[in-house]
């Protein structure tokens, strides 16, 4: 690579973060667990019928705290779910928080009891960690890493290659409230929004989905970048088009009219509880049924389909009855968001 500096751009899941994660991890990092580049790696066999996945993420959210949420519900649930869309039951959780000098111990604690409940929801546990405390300024109050490991069952193994034309997408429900909530948190706007974070553990909503359709073909949970950046991600890897339609597409009333009224579009915000789900379209029925029958998949839809044409693009077809590409998010429009 080329680059003079790194910018938040490289870390916001759109383009630049995926160049950066080609061109300078992968290039030196490379081997047959990281190539495929899912949201976890599958390490081997378990037992004669599951195998190990594992995964790690670090968060750095700001604000720490934000309406519905804050950065340790965030930190269990964003690894839970890159677990639960491999397929895998999350198991064990490692924990490592890094803390600013003059962190209120009661907010601390808070971070940690909802820590439990999402775990205890999520029916995982943190089993090992560490703690560093770092100069005033050193770390902007609170960082946190986790990492995760899980079992799956052996036959289970949604991935972007089983992906076939003439499947079909589904939602779990509406998008963008996560980085709409921090957004008003952080700015405090002059107005109010009764927005808050849909995060939350997906990995019984995943299950349900899966022993409904063992052939489902791909997940992924929608965080940074947001809904257009995992549909672009299935695309280019797939090879194959996807044709959307934007009325199709849940999005809450408020969110859509607060992202009209700054400018953004709800398609890129950052989510923390909704999967992207690829599915068979003889199973679109039994799909959507399972995902509806679990309470964070009760606004579950039907969004779009796997075509032949138009490989590698996003088209969505607009209210108004047009078409127009659906690109990679670019920037960043909003960094720190989990």
């Amino acid at each position: 690579m080329t680059l003079k500096n790194i910018m938040l751009s490289h870390g916001a899941g759109g383009k630049q973060t995926h160049d950066l994660i080609a061109e300078l991890f992968v290039e030196n990092f490379s081997n047959i667990y990281l190539d495929s580049l899912d949201d976890s790696a599958v390490l081997g066999q378990e037992g004669p019928d599951s195998e190990f996945v594992f995964t790690t993420d670090s968060y750095v959210v700001k604000p720490t705290f934000f309406p519905g949420g804050n950065i340790g519900k965030l930190a269990v649930c964003g690894t839970v779910n890159d677990l639960a869309v491999m397929g895998a039951v999350p198991k064990y959780l490692s924990c490592g928080f890094i803390i600013e000098d003059g962190f209120l111990f009661s907010d601390l604690e808070k971070i940690v009891v909802s820590m439990k409940s999402a775990l205890d929801e999520a029916g995982s546990r943190i089993v090992t960690g560490d703690t560093k405390v770092v100069e005033k300024g050193a770390a902007d109050g609170i960082f946190i890493n986790t990492a995760g490991v899980g079992v799956r069952k052996k036959g289970i193994r949604p991935g972007i290659s089983s992906i076939q034309e003439g499947d079909v997408i589904l939602i779990n429900g509406f998008i963008g409230d996560h980085g709409l909530a921090v957004m008003a948190e952080r700015e405090n706007f002059p107005f109010k929004t009764s927005v808050t974070t849909d995060c939350a553990p997906l990995n019984g909503l995943i299950s349900k989905l899966v022993e409904a359709v063992p052939g489902t073909r791909f997940m992924r949970d929608a965080t940074r970048g947001g809904l257009a950046t995992v549909l672009n991600e299935i695309a280019s890897e797939s090879s194959l088009g996807i044709r959307l339609d934007e009325q199709s597409i849940p999005k809450r009333e408020t969110t859509a009219k607060f992202c009209d009224m700054l400018g953004l579009d709800p398609l890129y915000l950052a989510n923390e509880g909704k999967v992207v789900a690829v599915v068979p379209g003889t199973d679109l029925e039994t799909a959507l049924a399972a995902l509806k029958s679990h309470p964070y998949g009760t606004d579950s839809a039907v969004i779009g389909r796997l075509v032949g044409e138009h490989p590698g693009r996003v088209t969505i077809k607009t209210a108004i009855g047009g078409s127009r590409i659906l690109d990679m998010l670019t920037g960043d429009p909003l960094p720190r968001i989990c």
